[in-house]
């Protein structure tokens, strides 16, 4: 069997942090490898923990979620975050979106679809509610001046269907080192962080359909 997705639990209500990992265990290819209770909780497992993805709740007291995401990014950590939220409001997740997490679900999301979300982020897709896409793409830049080559253009169009470099190299039948290096230059001809933002690109220049 291939190696299971490495889960650390990060919410500071221990009911919360258990019912997820009673539920996680039972999945066949995912492994909860830790708990934490705030942010800085959170950073510190993650630098000795090694998870693939971090289920993170945002409003903890003392070091909150975004926290944790800055803290990771700061470190370089590759774990890929999935926030786990109660909040519906999606200002109220921009912020967490914005310092780098992969996507959100719902603290009431069921199981079996939060069980597909942590293999979904796992597999480098984005999973953003629409209504956050829209307050993203007031931040992402003019598309005016950029100039992709005819490759980098395809990426871009597959990057915003949410594809992973795995899928995008089969897609395009090149090498996935190929992908990688491609999907780099993106990110810095267009000015932008990560891929979120260079599907958001892609969806105001028009080079896809929102």
């Amino acid at each position: 069997m291939a190696d299971r997705i490495r889960v650390l639990v990060v919410d500071d209500h221990q009911v919360v942090r258990q019912g997820l990992r009673t539920f996680l265990d039972l999945q066949p290819d995912i492994e909860v490898v830790g708990e934490a209770a705030d942010g800085a909780e959170c950073v510190a497992a993650a630098e000795t923990l090694y998870p693939d993805v971090v289920l993170l709740d945002l409003r903890m007291p003392g070091s909150d979620g975004v926290d944790a995401l800055r803290g990771l990014c700061e470190r370089g950590n590759p774990a890929r975050v999935l926030v786990v939220t109660s909040y519906t409001e999606p200002a109220a997740v921009l912020p967490a979106v914005r310092a780098g997490a992969a996507g959100y679900v719902y603290k009431d999301v069921d199981p079996s679809a939060l069980a597909a979300a942590i293999r979904a982020v796992h597999a480098g897709h984005v999973l953003l509610h629409p209504d956050v896409a829209r307050l993203l793409a007031q931040g992402v830049p003019d598309p005016d001046g950029v100039h992709l080559t005819g490759r980098e253009r395809q990426v871009l169009v597959e990057l915003a269907r949410g594809r992973s470099n795995r899928e995008i190299a089969r897609s395009l039948a090149v090498a996935e080192k190929t992908v990688k290096t491609h999907v780099s230059a993106v990110l810095a001809k267009l000015g932008v962080q990560d891929r979120t933002q260079a599907a958001l690109y892609a969806v105001r220049a028009g080079i896809v359909d929102g």
